[in-house]
């Protein structure tokens, strides 16, 4: 295909740290993330898919993108169509295949076939843990923790301050049960190896069902955790929610960025 001069975005791989916040934000669906040398970098799928308007370029929090004149290939439209249409079809079919595994093993239930693990417990009373010598006591209240595997109608979950925990933190944050998780309802996950689609519907439905006071989201500093912030981002629009909204970044070696 012969190339012409056109505006399209352009990527400095130097600044562009993997977030992912534009992929949602490219109606076209003209980028996606992959894995290089230098980490998860956003990249162009096919020149013919980005219309050179620039729509992602304002969601990018650290100026990767920018709209330059070039030569390039046609924008087409028809093909950028019927690839949006082919992921909507994948994408159903995963959601089917998803919803099938959770409504054959739901968290509620009391059946034969659910996990007694997932079973919904609530409690409020502190209780020492046997220990070789003094310890910390557990600030945790309710179970499951796992996004996954919290039903939105967690009694638990109604006008609760919810903390949203990667699942890296606790291994590097010291002080997680008295900074973090006192007084709060915990939601566990991780944004690179599970289903953000799955989690962000998970959450916007807790917060339409339970209505709960805030939501703090405390992650890694690692590039491919940021997405734990999106999917909270995306879940409070999707549930027409202006419920108040914070971020806590966690250095690998423990310190609060």
């Amino acid at each position: 295909m012969a190339k012409i001069k056109r505006k399209i975005i352009k990527i400095d791989e130097e600044l562009c740290n993997g977030c992912g916040n534009c992929i949602p934000a490219c109606p076209e669906q003209a980028l996606q993330i992959v894995d290089t040398p230098k980490g998860p970098k956003a990249r162009i799928v096919k020149e013919i898919y980005c219309d050179g308007l620039g729509a992602c370029i304002g969601n990018c929090p650290t100026n990767a993108l920018t709209l330059v004149e070039e030569e390039a290939e046609p924008y087409d439209e028809d093909a950028t169509v019927a690839r949006i249409k082919s992921m909507l079809e994948k994408h159903n079919i995963h959601q089917k295949e998803q919803s099938a595994k959770r409504q054959h093993v739901p968290a509620e239930s009391k059946g034969p076939h659910v996990c007694p693990g997932a079973a919904v417990v609530q409690w409020d009373e502190k209780k020492e843990l046997t220990a070789r010598g003094p310890r910390a006591l557990s600030e945790l209240r309710q179970w499951p923790v796992q996004i996954n595997l919290v039903p939105p109608t967690a009694p638990y979950l109604r006008n609760a301050d919810i903390a949203v925990i990667a699942d890296c933190v606790p291994f590097a944050y010291a002080n997680l049960h008295a900074d973090f998780l006192k007084g709060r309802t915990v939601l566990v996950g991780c944004p690179k190896f599970d289903d953000a689609e799955a989690y962000i519907e998970k959450i916007a439905q807790i917060i339409q069902h339970a209505q709960p006071k805030s939501i703090r989201v405390v992650r890694m500093e690692v590039p491919c955790c940021s997405g734990l912030t999106h999917i909270v981002a995306e879940a409070r629009k999707r549930a027409d929610s202006s419920i108040p909204f914070e971020e806590v970044i966690i250095g690998i070696k423990g310190e609060i960025g």
